[in-house]
């Protein structure tokens, strides 16, 4: 029995497999082949596509910037990911290519993105346009600077509105909480508070819509420190916002690296890397 319940799964290797896979399977026994080729299918069901640079980020002009993010909805139609991450301006366009195309893909958005600082009334204002143009997934930034000053009735207020909104049309919100900003007691305690405003306050059967979220992948960090998902950040998390699911985003690269965090039990993975992690490529992006 493999990690993800299936033992032998009956499924054949497919088209996009590259020649790191096929020194896998070559060493494998026939059975194995399978499972590999199963994780291999699996993977793509946890991964949030993402792109979210500004144009001066990436280096580009407004409409080059355009164009890779197009090219970047299509490449996550091809690739069948779980949902494609994307800035509120381009949720409208998402639908429209993923309905013409007929594809699964989830449209995730990011509210207060990045700095989260945003006020609540702003953070929904800008939640509500987003589920108009099409979303599925709201991946709010959380007020975590606040929550450092010890404005918690501020944060559970903004988590609780915002959890609200969300689930009241049956979408799927993600907490961001930047653990490269906070130290290892905030991270849990933060991790917590988001868990205990929930409970407290919704059916605990819409727990799997309500994610806690490491990283936006653009917080500075100094002396080279990692500014996304840790093994122990991801550990924390895990400990302390159960049952409600996990996020891992930033620093997650190639298939190993994915793996790990799926094995930590996180649900979802945010990169920018999805295409070279399914293909077994190394990438070296920060997100």
């Amino acid at each position: 029995m493999d990690h993800f319940g299936i033992a032998g799964a009956n499924i054949k290797p497919f088209f996009g497999m590259n020649k790191y896979f096929e020194q896998i399977f070559s060493k494998k026994s026939h059975i194995n082949t399978y499972i590999c080729t199963f994780h291999f299918m699996l993977i793509k069901n946890y991964l949030d596509a993402t792109y979210l640079k500004l144009p001066e980020q990436a280096g580009l002009n407004a409409d080059e910037n355009d164009q890779v993010v197009f090219a970047f909805i299509k490449e996550a139609i091809a690739f069948d990911f779980k949902a494609v991450m994307i800035r509120p301006q381009y949720v409208a366009v998402a639908k429209k290519m993923i309905e013409e195309a007929h594809s699964k893909v989830q449209i995730g958005t990011v509210i207060g993105f990045h700095e989260g600082t945003m006020s609540t009334e702003e953070k929904l204002l800008e939640a509500e346009q987003a589920i108009t143009d099409g979303a599925d997934d709201l991946d709010f930034v959380c007020n975590f600077q606040a929550f450092q000053t010890g404005q918690i009735d501020l944060v559970k207020r903004e988590v609780l509105a915002g959890t609200h909104l969300a689930l009241s049309h049956h979408k799927v919100i993600k907490w961001i909480i930047e653990v490269a900003a906070l130290n290892p007691l905030q991270i849990v305690q933060l991790s917590a508070l988001i868990k205990n405003v929930f409970f407290a306050n919704f059916n605990e059967t819409l727990c799997h819509q309500v994610f806690v979220k490491s990283s936006t992948g653009f917080y500075q960090t100094t002396n080279n420190k990692p500014n996304g998902a840790t093994t122990d950040s991801i550990k924390l998390m895990l400990e302390n916002a159960y049952p409600l699911p996990v996020k891992a985003a930033g620093g997650v690269r190639n298939y190993h690296e994915a793996m790990a965090m799926i094995n930590l039990g996180v649900k979802r993975i945010g990169t920018s890397a999805a295409k070279d992690i399914v293909l077994g490529l190394e990438n070296h992006q920060a997100y």
